[in-house]
């Protein structure tokens, strides 16, 4: 069966087990990555919970109550969502690429859907489930906003979006032993180590692209950050940063 087809019905499904067993279904499979005529209506396939809400509305509690840490793993939670539909949207989406690339993403899918069932299942060791609080749609428009250009994607959202979550969890992880949370540090500590290799995958396509298109990967970042009115903001976690393939001069 088409490959890429697969993962297209991954993409659009909405119930979140369901997704994640037809992500997991791809893994080490083989077949046709010729496209197969796409309905873009369908994507993405989530449930309709959680409520969407603008990035302000989202409520933002403290790390000493359950209830707190459960708003936190939630959002962790959706991150991890929307990064399992942008890893297939990126297999589904961009034509002419070498098998790899789609190698790649569904790699990265498989991942996501894991970190997404271990925030669950720990979310529901503590009386809560997925969309149980409400969350805001911004990575998913970073997606939408990239969709019409393979090297944009790769910068905006692996060397952007996901490379933020590298700088931000080793201070999550410091609150959540603050208040002796052990258990989800456990599930953190696993999705900070997996997700070096994510950006480490999207630097390489980004550096492909830009190759293949005869441009210099640091002076086109930059200029792709400023042409999008996009911002690093530091501090960085350097030493992940570098393992997934920033340059020093990236960093500045």
């Amino acid at each position: 069966m088409n490959l890429r087809a697969r993962a297209f019905d991954a993409l659009i499904e909405r119930d979140p087990e369901r997704k994640c067993t037809l992500v997991h279904a791809l893994t080490g499979a083989s077949g046709d990555l010729a496209a197969s005529g796409f309905d873009w209506t369908q994507v993405p396939g989530r449930p309709q919970r959680p409520v969407l809400v603008g990035p302000r509305e989202v409520p933002r509690r403290g790390l000493g109550t359950v209830e707190g840490r459960c708003a936190l793993l939630h959002a962790v939670a959706h991150i991890e969502f929307n990064a399992i539909n942008l890893a297939l949207d990126a297999v589904c989406r961009f034509d002419g690429l070498p098998p790899a690339f789609h190698a790649d993403w569904i790699s990265v899918a498989e991942d996501e859907a894991r970190h997404f069932e271990m925030l669950q299942h720990r979310l529901r060791r503590m009386g809560r489930a997925y969309g149980d609080f409400p969350a805001h749609n911004g990575l998913w428009e970073a997606a939408e906003k990239t969709a019409h250009d393979p090297l944009l994607r790769m910068a905006l959202v692996p060397r952007v979006l996901e490379a933020r979550g590298l700088d931000v969890t080793p201070s999550i992880i410091r609150r959540l032993r603050d208040v002796g949370d052990t258990d989800s540090i456990a599930v953190l500590e696993v999705i900070l180590r997996e997700e070096v290799r994510h950006v480490a995958i999207g630097t390489h396509w980004f550096r492909h692209l830009c190759a293949q298109r005869g441009l210099e990967p640091e002076p086109t970042f930059r200029r792709l950050l400023q042409e999008h009115g996009v911002r690093l903001h530091p501090p960085f976690n350097r030493p992940a940063r570098l393992d997934a393939g920033f340059s020093d001069a990236e960093l500045v």
